[in-house]
């Protein structure tokens, strides 16, 4: 009915009136800035700040991070992940695609599109990008500013050792990993990455989130204080990946990893 659709795309539009006011509301140095919204002619749109540098996605491809760089990237965006929930704002989808640079290879969080107040997440439904799903989040139960922490646990992996934690041939194979399985072992992919930043990653990616890092920022801080001087670190930039026979993200059969998925939580 054509009321019936007109009250849809009206609600669709107040809601994400009512997010793009959020994320401009979020002003911190780490978050991309938003200098418009509206709606023409029925199309809503956002005016966010051009950001040339890439994302860390790109940098990936090329292998782990070196781990000054690891540092200066997570204290920023964990920065800015604090900023939110300080505003009851879960992000949900961290993950290399939704952090950018600007053109001084400076670190920036976007992409709250799929953000919502933490009062108004829903149960039964998942949402988000598979390989950094929290077990909470993948099991479709209500989540809190501890999902995202997980989200950056995974980022963090991936920085360290340029592979996933969890990887396989279908979302159910990933997602029962993050639910299940033990936390991959740092050194199994790059063996000269300090021993005491496993039981970091480990706090980070808890299955009990009431075992986990509680804030971003609480991780970022406890990274920088494992790892050596700068003096120490060789500044080698971008080192090669050791993949140990691991699947390269984005190579998951007929599967884009980096895609936000919206499905129903199969119960078994």
């Amino acid at each position: 009915h054509p009321d019936y659709v007109e009250d849809i795309e009206g609600d669709l539009f107040e809601r994400f009136e009512q997010e793009a006011r959020l994320i401009a509301s979020l002003e911190h140095h780490a978050i991309v800035p938003v200098y418009d919204y509206g709606n023409h002619d029925g199309r809503p749109y956002i005016v966010m700040r051009l950001m040339t540098g890439g994302s860390l996605a790109d940098r990936l491809e090329e292998g782990a991070v070196d781990l000054k760089s690891v540092s200066n990237i997570l204290t920023r965006i964990a920065a800015a992940l604090d900023k939110a929930h300080a505003n009851d704002v879960i992000h949900r989808d961290i993950k290399p695609g939704n952090i950018l640079f600007d053109e001084d290879g400076i670190a920036f969080l976007a992409d709250f599109g799929i953000a919502r107040f933490s009062e108004m997440t829903q149960s039964g439904v998942v949402v988000g990008s598979p390989h950094y799903m929290s077990p909470e989040q993948a099991r479709g139960h209500p989540i809190d500013s501890r999902s995202d922490v997980y989200q950056l646990g995974v980022l963090l992996f991936e920085m360290l050792t340029g592979s996933l934690p969890y990887d396989g041939e279908s979302i159910d194979s990933v997602i029962y990993q993050h639910v299940h399985e033990p936390v991959p072992r740092l050194t199994n992919y790059n063996p000269d990455l300090p021993s005491n930043l496993q039981g970091l990653v480990n706090d980070a990616l808890a299955k009990d989130r009431d075992n986990r890092i509680s804030t971003a920022v609480e991780l970022a801080s406890r990274f920088s204080k494992l790892i050596p001087s700068e003096d120490d670190i060789p500044q080698r930039g971008i080192v090669p990946a050791r993949l140990s026979g691991r699947i390269r993200r984005r190579t998951m059969s007929n599967i884009e990893t980096d895609t936000v998925i919206d499905y129903p939580v199969r119960r078994r």
